[in-house]
């Protein structure tokens, strides 16, 4: 079926201003404090990742020409889908199975290959062998040569895109209408190379390979530039893509609709003014989304592991829980698991771009997830792999954090102050069974070492533990929620993902910047560049969480103040920050900031004197706990480019 969905159109009042150019500012370095100091345990894992970064940042430029060969050969495929799916499937990184010992089979999942991660039989589709044959090479090249990898892929797809549109390659037939990223959504579906599902109807496996077209259009409609990696932003029609039962089915985020008028309707479906995914308006789901939503656990979605991959039943009481990787993308470990043949599962899957939770095994009976340990273990499954920290997203740790806490809540065995809080380490490390919440890698009996490496385990104590350092800290502390010393942190989507930012050019964007600095070694670099399109006043809405509301970082109302640094180039520019609560959005009032130097600005959760409703709020922020929504960037319409830059964002109480 056919919905329209109506795009947002917000008008916001900025200060009016002359223009200037940002500039490279160069402070003296002050100390970071976090509760008193930075773990060493941090320290070293940042310096890591500055390493991989350094590393890795040759490679992925390379990758950048690799992907124009492409499309030159394969014209069908819409710019941006090959960077996309490099981005959902490796990350950007050109994986090699055999060749890593970090790169082991987790749950035997199958192994991926190359930058494009293309599987290659083991329970899913030959794509290295298929791609081989489309192309006259042999498996072997497609397998360790990184140009062959990405033109097997998009051979492969290429192929897929033609069964639904047999002039896509001719640009002259189509009379130069290239195709959109809408158009291909089936083909990316079938693209996907798993298996058919063993159920009848096919309903469970077409879940999974509609998660991965998802994924590969959502990465598209956010934009991704961090760390060497970059995916064009481009706007996705999502009603033009999915239907809007589905779109309720995978929760997708419907930022780019009217959220702040809280009144789409369409044929029954509505956009959630707090979570802003679209929702069925009803008193009950349609029948055919009967069991999308958790009865575990409210955030999750619903979507059930093979009933022979898992024990209907548990032998002892629930007391501990297992963090994995999962070796695999979150569409591939829930296909995966719905797989007759893999007898493996997890309770939970997390998606790394967001922090999307999906339910596949109940609380009350036994994964099979960690051997000899299952009976009394919840299973949480998080989408990457164990070498590439670029899946370790702030999204996917506060998700995580979240739902933890939950068992902490419901089972009285799981005290959240026994996680784990060491250093992360790549091999098995044994660690007594009075820590509750901990590893794969920290269970007896075991042979995998997930998460390994990259996985911050003080950072997912803190937010486990918002009391120690995490949300919700001691009077008079300082929680630092984003630092950007060696990612984007949570603010990885584009300035004008939000369907509430007006006035910016999709060529506007965030990245981090180590430069310019209020203090560590790096801040937020926002590149404002005006729409020539529109004379309207710059309104940018910079999203948390990846855009996800659930995703956000939490916080304790009662006597906080959450702050930032931030300087900029150009004058008349105004900031606010938006806040969650239970009924909606408040967003503060504007602070000024002056041109050309660092200025701290903060606003205090409990005094209602500073917020107004935006999207569905009431003026105040009444919930004991909320999350931060979004930081806003105003500023009269100029056509000249402004830099901002954000550090330090923080809680204090």
């Amino acid at each position: 079926m056919s919905h329209r969905l109506t795009l947002l159109s917000v008008a916001l009042t900025s200060l009016l201003a002359a223009p200037a150019m940002a500039q490279s500012v160069h402070l003296p370095v002050e100390p970071i404090l976090l509760d008193g100091s930075t773990s060493l345990e941090e320290a070293q894992l940042e310096a890591t990742l500055r390493a991989e970064e350094q590393r890795l940042a040759p490679q992925r430029a390379a990758f950048v020409r690799m992907f124009a060969q492409a499309y030159k050969r394969y014209p069908s495929i819409p710019a941006g889908t090959l960077e996309a799916l490099a981005y959902v499937q490796s990350r950007w990184l050109h994986m090699q199975p055999g060749h890593d010992s970090q790169e082991e089979a987790h749950h035997r999942m199958p192994a991926a290959w190359g930058v494009m991660g293309l599987y290659h039989g083991q329970g899913f589709a030959d794509q290295v062998s298929e791609g081989a044959r489309l192309l006259g090479v042999s498996a072997e090249q497609v397998r360790n040569d990184p140009l062959t990898n990405i033109l097997a892929a998009a051979a492969l797809l290429d192929a897929q895109i033609r069964r639904d549109h047999p002039l896509a390659g001719n640009p002259r037939a189509l009379k130069g209408q290239a195709l959109t990223p809408e158009a291909i959504r089936p083909a990316l579906a079938r693209y996907a190379g798993y298996s058919a599902s063993p159920l009848a109807g096919g309903e469970v496996d077409s879940f999974a390979r509609n998660s991965f077209a998802f994924d590969v259009l959502l990465a598209q409609d956010r934009g991704v530039d961090d760390r060497g990696i970059k995916v064009p932003e481009r706007a996705i029609a999502w009603e033009q893509a999915f239907d809007a039962r589905q779109l309720v089915t995978m929760r997708a985020p419907m930022v780019r609709l009217d959220v702040a008028a809280d009144r789409i309707e369409i044929d029954g479906f509505a956009v959630d003014p707090v979570t802003e995914t679209l929702t069925w308006q009803g008193s009950a789901s349609p029948a055919t989304d009967a069991g999308i939503a958790s009865t575990d656990y409210g955030p999750a979605i619903w979507n059930p592991a093979h009933s022979t991959n898992y024990t209907a039943s548990r032998s002892a009481a629930v007391s501990a829980v297992t963090v994995h990787t999962t070796q695999g993308s979150y569409a591939g470990s829930i296909s995966w698991f719905q797989n007759s043949t893999s007898n493996v599962s997890a309770h939970y899957v997390i998606r790394s771009s967001d922090g999307q939770v999906t339910q596949m095994v109940r609380d009350a009976h036994t994964a099979w997830h960690v051997r000899n340990q299952n009976s009394y273990t919840l299973g949480i499954e998080h989408e990457g792999w164990v070498n590439n920290s670029s899946w370790y997203t702030d999204a996917m740790y506060t998700a995580s954090a979240a739902l933890v806490r939950n068992f902490c809540a419901k089972f009285s065995a799981i005290s959240c102050a026994s996680a784990y809080k060491g250093a992360a380490s790549s091999g098995l490390v044994e660690l007594a069974s009075s820590v509750k919440i901990k590893g794969h890698q920290h269970f007896p009996g075991q042979s995998h070492t997930d998460p390994g490496i990259n996985w911050n385990w003080s950072k997912y104590y803190n937010l486990i533990n918002p009391g120690s350092g995490g949300s919700n800290p001691p009077s008079g502390s300082t929680t630092y929620l984003d630092r950007f010393e060696s990612t984007v942190g949570r603010f990885n989507t584009s300035p004008t993902y939000s369907g509430s930012t007006t006035g910016i050019a999709t060529t506007s964007s965030a990245t981090r910047d180590c430069t310019t600095r209020k203090n560590g070694s790096c801040s937020l670099r926002v590149l404002l560049k005006d729409n020539t399109a529109t004379t309207a006043n710059w309104s940018v809405r910079l999203l948390s969480g990846g855009g996800s509301p659930a995703s956000n970082a939490s916080l304790s109302r009662s006597t906080g103040k959450v702050g930032f640094w931030v300087w900029t180039g150009g004058t008349g520019m105004s900031v606010r920050v938006g806040i969650d609560d239970s009924d909606g959005t408040e967003r503060s009032n504007a602070r000024s900031i002056p041109a050309n130097s660092w200025t701290y600005v903060s606003w205090s959760l409990a005094d209602a004197a500073q917020w107004s409703a935006w999207s569905g709020g009431n003026g105040a922020i009444t919930a004991a706990s909320v999350t931060l929504d979004a930081i806003w960037l105003e500023r009269a319409n100029t056509a000249y480019d402004v830099n901002v830059y954000i550090d330090d964002v923080q809680i204090v109480y």
